[in-house]
C-alpha cells in the first residue's frame, strides 16, 4: 500500500503558507526586525498616512508593508523615527504595538482624528489625550475594566508644548474609545435610546472627542512598561450627529507629533546623563528586500 505517511508541507492546501519557512526575527503580522524603526513611533491608523506623515522625515524609505501595517523610517534632527499605520480599531492596534515592542520601540505617539463631544472642540482643532474611556473590547482581555487607560505623563506635556510652541489651538483630556464607528450619532440600532444615553453621558461628563484606538494604545503601554501618547485632529462633530464634516488639522497634528518628539529625545538624552539616547540595534542591510 506504499507509505500514507505524509510530510507536513505536502498537506498543506494550494497556496498557503508553510510556517516552517517563517524567518522568527521577523515579527509575523507588521514584517519587521529589530533595528528597522527607531524608538520613536508614531501611529497613524491609515496605511495611506504614512507617506504623508514620512514626508516630514529625512531620509524617509518605506520599510515594510504587510496586511494594515505599513512601516516607514526616516530621522528628525539625527533622531531615528518610524512611522506604522495600525489600521482601525483597537484590535490590531494591540498587535502593531505588542510587536513594535518586541523590535526596539518604546515611546509611540498615535495621530488620528476624532469628533468632538464638546462644544468648544471646534473642527480642526487639536485633542491631546490624557486618558480614555474604554467603552471597546480588546483591553478587557488583559486587564479589568477597573485599570486606567492613561497616557505617558511625558509624552503628554511634551505634546502640550509643541502645541503651544507651534500656535495650535489644541484641548488636553478625555477621549471615547469604541469599538463601533456607526454607533455615532443617529443611528438605527436595537439599543438606540441606550446609546444615545450614554453619549449623553460622556458629553456631561466632559470627555473631548471619540476615536478607536486609544484605549489600547494605553493599556498596552503602561502593560509593557513603555511610553505612549495621542494627538487627534477633530474632523467631525459628534454631539451634533455629524461623525465627519471634512479632513482637517491633520497636518497640524503630525507636526506637533514630530516637536513633541524632538522634546521628548533633548529630554531623555538630559536624563540619561551621556547627552544622547544609544541607537536601537540596527543590522547590516537597513532596507528590507
Amino acid at each position: 500500500m506504499g507509505d500514507l505517511r505524509l510530510s507536513a508541507k505536502s498537506r498543506l492546501p494550494e497556496g498557503s503558507e508553510d510556517m516552517g519557512d517563517i524567518d522568527p526575527t521577523v515579527q509575523y503580522h507588521i514584517h519587521l526586525k529589530k533595528g528597522d524603526v527607531g524608538w520613536y513611533v508614531i501611529l497613524p491608523g491609515d496605511p495611506g498616512r504614512v507617506p504623508q506623515i514620512a514626508a516630514f522625515f529625512d531620509s524617509a524609505h518605506e520599510v515594510a508593508f504587510n496586511r494594515e501595517f505599513r512601516t516607514y523610517s526616516g530621522t528628525v534632527d539625527g533622531i531615528k523615527v518610524s512611522c506604522t499605520s495600525t489600521g482601525i480599531g483597537c484590535p490590531s492596534t494591540a498587535i502593531a504595538i505588542e510587536e513594535l515592542i518586541k523590535v526596539g520601540a518604546d515611546t509611540f505617539i498615535r495621530v488620528g482624528t476624532a469628533g468632538s463631544l464638546q462644544d468648544e472642540v471646534g473642527l480642526g482643532d487639536l485633542c491631546i489625550t490624557t486618558g480614555a474611556v474604554r467603552e471597546e473590547g480588546t483591553t478587557r482581555q488583559y486587564v479589568p475594566l477597573s485599570y486606567p487607560a492613561v497616557a505617558d505623563v511625558d509624552v503628554v506635556c511634551a505634546l502640550r508644548d509643541a502645541a503651544r510652541g507651534l500656535g495650535f489651538k489644541h484641548h488636553t483630556g478625555i477621549s471615547h474609545c469604541k469599538d463601533a464607528f456607526f454607533i455615532e450619532g443617529d443611528c438605527d440600532i436595537p439599543i438606540e435610546d441606550e446609546n444615545r444615553s450614554m453619549w449623553k453621558a460622556w458629553r456631561r461628563s466632559n470627555v473631548l472627542s471619540t476615536a478607536m484606538e486609544s484605549a489600547a494604545l494605553f493599556v498596552v503601554s503602561s502593560i509593557r512598561s513603555v511610553r505612549a501618547g495621542e494627538i487627534l485632529a477633530v474632523i467631525g462633530l459628534t454631539f451634533e450627529d455629524r461623525p465627519i464634516v471634512g479632513k482637517m488639522g491633520i497636518d497640524d497634528a503630525i507636526k506637533t507629533a514630530i516637536e513633541a518628539i524632538k522634546i521628548l529625545d533633548r529630554s531623555d538624552r538630559m536624563q540619561s546623563g551621556l547627552g544622547h539616547r544609544p541607537p536601537p540595534p540596527s543590522p547590516k542591510e537597513e532596507h528590507r528586500p
